[in-house]
């Protein structure tokens, strides 16, 4: 006897991934651009992390419990947001403690060199964050009401991940 309901643990894994919950999409799109080569957009990388504010504690967070992430991405990640609470509070010897390893000093130092840049891009990044959020929360909201089946709003998504990642390349 088939049936075309999904079950109960497919649907709450549905609603953990990134078409059921803004939280994973953004730690998608973070990973996926880790992916295509942080190092040589390295400016962008940081501002990214620094603008996703809580998304990035989380990926670094997950990748670590659960191991599915890249630990460079999580190692990366919880120093950005390291950086960002520490660069509040002191610049002296708590925040040398936290950031003693070698990627950590690299993010630093280039953060200094580029501080003007990387900034303007946060600011940026902030609002490509709150568009694309804007975005995903229609497509939701246009599933729940039943004006998209799953597989519309699974393209839909899909799409929308793409272009967020092209918004990130082009600031």
């Amino acid at each position: 006897m088939s049936t075309d309901r999904p079950t109960a643990a497919a649907a709450d894994a549905s609603a953990r991934s990134i078409y059921g919950e803004w939280d994973a999409f953004l730690k998608q799109a973070i990973r996926e651009y880790y992916d295509r080569g942080w190092t040589t957009r390295r400016g962008n990388f940081i501002a990214l992390l620094i603008a996703s504010g809580q998304a990035a504690l989380a990926l670094a967070k997950d990748s670590v419990v659960d191991g599915t992430g890249t630990k460079k991405v999580a190692i990366g990640a919880g120093l950005v947001i390291a950086l960002q609470f520490g660069l509040r509070f002191a610049l002296g010897g708590p925040l040398g403690l936290v950031l003693g390893v070698a990627a950590g000093a690299s993010m630093v130092s280039y953060l200094i060199r580029n501080q003007k840049d990387v900034v303007r891009k946060v600011g940026v990044y902030k609002g490509v964050i709150a568009d694309t959020r804007g975005r995903y929360d229609e497509i939701q909201a246009g599933w729940r009401d039943g004006k998209y089946d799953a597989t519309d709003r699974n393209l839909m998504v899909d799409g929308l991940m793409k272009r967020f990642i092209a918004q990130v390349d082009e600031a």
